[in-house]
């Protein structure tokens, strides 16, 4: 008969991955980050659980869209008040928050549930080179 095995606290593994996202495209850089919140580059890879991978990104400020994008994509948010919509754009949010385009990004493709919410506190977004999680010892991840 065969067993099947389940992550325990004994046989789990917690990695930290860096990756620069200086000159990679949003999209691309959002979908392998998120590959990797979930899990789905470890061999004991289940949809249902928390592989607990988590994920450092620096240089936010340098990502790099196609197209006018720049210019042409929105993001929106409300306060809750009437007349509340504050609408920017790519490059007005770049400007004033760059770690925020990389949140939003991969927020959206990590599931609406309570496993996305948690995947997603494993994400650290800084701009500029330098973190404080250098003691994690993270691997360093290059994105073709």
């Amino acid at each position: 008969m065969n067993k099947t095995i389940l992550n325990t606290t004994e046989n789990e593994t917690y990695k930290w991955y860096l990756i620069d996202a200086e000159s990679k495209k949003l999209g691309r850089l959002s979908s392998e980050i998120s590959k990797i919140l979930l899990g789905k580059n470890a061999p004991e890879y289940s949809p249902n659980h928390n592989i607990r991978h988590s994920v450092i990104v620096i240089n936010a400020e340098k990502v790099e869209v196609t197209g006018k994008k720049r210019t042409d994509k929105f993001y929106r948010r409300h306060s809750g008040r009437p007349g509340g919509l504050t609408i920017e754009t790519f490059q007005e949010l770049q400007d004033r928050i760059p770690t925020r385009i990389i949140e939003k990004s991969v927020k959206g493709m990590l599931p609406k549930t309570r496993l996305g919410r948690t995947l997603f506190s494993h994400l650290k977004v800084y701009s500029g080179n330098v973190h404080p999680h250098i003691s994690q010892k993270p691997e360093l991840l290059t994105l073709d």
